[in-house]
């Protein structure tokens, strides 16, 4: 029964554990980008002796068990104030007339974190991309506007788009195909609102030419170029304005290709559309889709990278897979072979993040270490080297990585005291030293360590971005 019903020994009034309803279905807990968390859950199959009149969330710290309690009507239901830095888990309890049901499973564990700041983009500026109302290239930080409440970014070739705190989303740069989502293809150098619509703070992502986005209800929309489904609605018609993919809302991750969208729902299963020429949407073969198709039948799927026409993605046991071009070494398997289903990368099971660029990505395991394997050939890598890998290999000896973004060829990482680092390509100033050149190894952006998070989804990006305190 949930917490409100049992503390202090109180029983609800009129509680009838014969007509009470079954217990709701758990999903994924996800931030909203401030110190809050939204639960997804589906409904009982069972109502009890009468409807039900509400949901009771709870979101326990896995540390010090302190709870946090919210109450609604529907999936999903946000929980707010949590402390910064902790990790939670959520239940989900549903009430009736006759009383609460049993408790749900538990969500995963996710850590609240207040990623809000102002937001700084560097590299190539054509069309306007980096939003700073210029179409000058930038080799330095330069920030974008004065407000401080953004929390995501996603890139693509020359455009970009971002999600504010509040739930609107925003965007710059080169409207091919109008996936600037203005229902036109007029370039815009600084940020515009797309539509009226808000709950854009679970996940975004973005190809070469589309950009995909999950909102905070679970569903999930596409913008831009589709002329290899990569959109997912069913045709090749390229979108200007949002389209919903199907019905669903229980969306939970997305990565973007060049061509290509990978997905996975709060069940746990692993979903593809797009161009498949190479193999990359998973599925055994290298036929296109534009509707999502489900990978394999496993529901233990938990985090997601693409690069430009290969996916990877890691499992609830920590272990981590890939498919589709492997021409560069990129996928991890000791070779350079195509595979059109996943394949393990080693034996390991502490992987927890991965990245895809354009022929090469990075990984970081539990242990704060950040790895790379594929194309090295402008040092991308970060191994010191500019000599392609295979097999992953270890960036540096730091063990205090806390999250990556991978352009085509460029790399920036984040520590986890707010330092910021990048290496690889630097022909378009992306990696933000003040110059055009290339780096074998990470080095820091700056002296000072207040950046919060690094770019989501930029694979097809000759940018680089970050959010700062």
């Amino acid at each position: 029964m949930p917490i409100s019903d049992h503390i202090g020994g109180f029983i609800r009034p009129g509680f009838n554990p014969l007509l009470v309803p079954n217990a709701p279905t758990i999903g994924t807990a996800s931030s909203g980008g401030g110190l809050d968390l939204s639960i997804a859950f589906t409904a009982p199959s069972d109502v009890g002796g009468g409807a039900i009149t509400s949901y009771e969330a709870v979101a326990t710290d896995t540390v010090s068990g302190v709870v946090f309690i919210a109450s609604g009507s529907s999936t999903p239901i946000s929980i707010t104030g949590l402390t910064d830095g902790q990790s939670y888990t959520t239940t989900v309890t549903a009430i009736n007339a006759y009383g609460p049901s049993g408790i749900s499973g538990t969500s995963n564990s996710i850590q609240a974190q207040d990623i809000a700041g102002a937001l700084w983009a560097w590299g190539a500026n054509s069309n306007g991309a980096l939003g700073d109302g210029t179409t000058t290239g930038r080799s330095s930080p330069v920030q974008i506007g004065t407000l401080t409440n953004w929390i995501k970014r996603a890139a693509g070739y020359y455009w970009n788009i971002s999600a504010k705190v509040d739930g609107t989303l925003w965007a710059a740069g080169g409207n091919y195909s109008g996936v600037l989502g203005q229902g036109n293809t007029t370039n815009y150098s600084s940020p515009v609102q797309i539509g009226t619509l808000t709950g854009w703070t679970a996940e975004i992502g973005a190809g070469r030419v589309h950009f995909m986005g999950v909102k905070s209800d679970g569903s999930l929309w596409a913008i831009g170029n589709n002329s290899q489904g990569q959109l997912g609605d069913g045709s090749t018609t390229a979108r200007s304005s949002p389209v919903q993919v199907g019905a669903l809302t229980n969306w939970s991750k997305v990565a973007c290709g060049e061509s290509h969208t990978l997905a996975i729902k709060t069940d746990g299963t692993l979903w593809s559309w797009g161009k498949n020429g190479k193999g990359q949407l998973g599925k055994g073969n290298t036929t296109n889709t534009s509707s999502p198709v489900q990978i394999g039948s496993l529901t233990t799927w938990s985090s997601l990278g693409s690069g430009e026409e290969f996916g990877s993605a890691i499992k609830t046991d920590g272990t981590l897979w890939a498919w589709g071009d492997g021409d560069n070494g990129q996928l991890g398997q000791g070779n350079t072979t195509r595979y059109s289903s996943p394949v393990q990368v080693g034996a390991l099971t502490t992987w927890s993040k991965v990245q895809g660029g354009a022929k090469s990505q990075h990984m970081i395991k539990t242990d704060g270490t950040l790895w790379g394997v594929g194309n090295g050939y402008v040092g991308q890598l970060g191994d010191g080297t500019t000599v392609s890998r295979s097999s992953p290999v270890q960036v540096g000896a730091l063990t205090t990585w806390a999250d990556v973004s991978r352009n085509r060829n460029s790399v920036t990482a984040r520590t986890t005291s707010k330092t910021l680092f990048s290496w690889g390509d630097g022909g378009t100033g992306e990696l933000g030293h003040n110059n055009t050149t290339s780096l074998s190894s990470p080095v820091q952006i700056g002296a000072l360590g207040t950046w919060k998070v690094t770019a989501t989804d930029t694979s097809e990006s000759q940018s680089s971005s970050a959010i700062k305190s």
